[in-house]
């Protein structure tokens, strides 16, 4: 598809993988851990038409380099803002996705006055909990499982097993499809490191080891839109209403019956709440001052 072509652009020394389709107000899609732009395809031919759509792959995920170094949320959003600069861009909207909605939260607080609005999708950074196969991996001896568990012949073995039962009806729903693509790019040892060394950034054994509700309590006012899955099962959905604790009027739309990728489960939707919002009407009018 024409509207997902990836460019390149070497930011740091090393090449980093984004899509930069059609012109108007910024929107910056950000993927979360195991993703790639590709997560943001449906999307893109949907909003290109009256918007300037940025998609990049991370650092250490889909397209771009695996590098050695800092694959924390500052370090991820520094990244952006660089390919920002690169791309003459001042101002943007943030729609971050999981680990994504973690670094657009770090972004805003390191660069308030580049954000115009921002979207949160089953964000990170709201809370502790967190799924156990992303705790898993802080574990002594992670590399070591991980190398074996996504190694060729365990994943074409679990491939024949899902054809198998996709000839007598079972079909993949858009959490594990998504999970299980990012799984498969776990073969070589430069994205294994790259994906424990972010996981770790952000979980420790006992879940989610970075808050975000600090940084925006104490962060200038811009509008956020929190959007989440009713079933989601990697962070569960009651953090978006702790999430309206900090950042109050922020608007909550829940996907009833979606995932952990509600903008997977439900693109139509996601693409009609996304465009409410991001439209100048949408901007509500500051309280009058005395």
């Amino acid at each position: 598809m024409a509207h997902m072509t990836p460019r390149t652009v070497r930011l740091h020394g090393h090449e980093l993988s984004f899509v930069d389709s059609g012109s108007g107000p910024a929107l910056l899609f950000i993927h979360g851990i195991l993703g790639s732009q590709r997560q943001w395809s449906r999307l893109v031919d949907k909003l290109d038409d009256d918007h300037r759509v940025l998609v990049p792959d991370l650092f250490g995920h889909g397209d771009s380099a695996k590098p050695l170094g800092d694959y924390s949320l500052s370090a991820h959003a520094a990244t952006m803002r660089d390919l920002l600069d690169r791309l003459g861009i001042e101002r943007v909207t943030l729609v971050g996705h999981s680990l994504g909605g973690g670094i657009a939260m770090q972004f805003f607080y390191l660069f308030p006055d580049r954000v115009d609005k921002i979207v949160l999708v089953a964000s990170g950074g709201l809370g502790r909990e967190v799924n156990l196969v992303l705790r898993s991996a802080t574990l002594p001896g992670a590399e070591q499982v991980l190398s074996v568990v996504a190694s060729a012949p365990v994943l074409s073995k679990v491939e024949a097993l899902g054809r198998v039962a996709g000839k007598v009806g079972w079909r993949a729903g858009s959490d594990l499809s998504a999970v299980w693509r990012g799984f498969t790019t776990l073969g070589d040892g430069e994205s294994r490191r790259a994906f424990l060394a972010t996981t770790r950034a952000v979980i420790d054994l006992g879940g989610q080891s970075i808050s975000a509700h600090g940084h925006l309590e104490d962060a200038p006012s811009v509008p956020v839109l929190i959007v989440w899955g009713s079933r989601d099962r990697m962070i569960p959905a009651w953090h978006a209403i702790s999430a309206q604790r900090s950042v109050p009027g922020c608007r909550v739309e829940l996907f009833e019956g979606a995932g952990h990728f509600p903008h997977l489960d439900d693109p139509e939707r996601f693409t009609q709440v996304l465009r409410e919002f991001v439209s100048p009407a949408s901007v509500e009018e500051p309280p009058a001052t005395a």
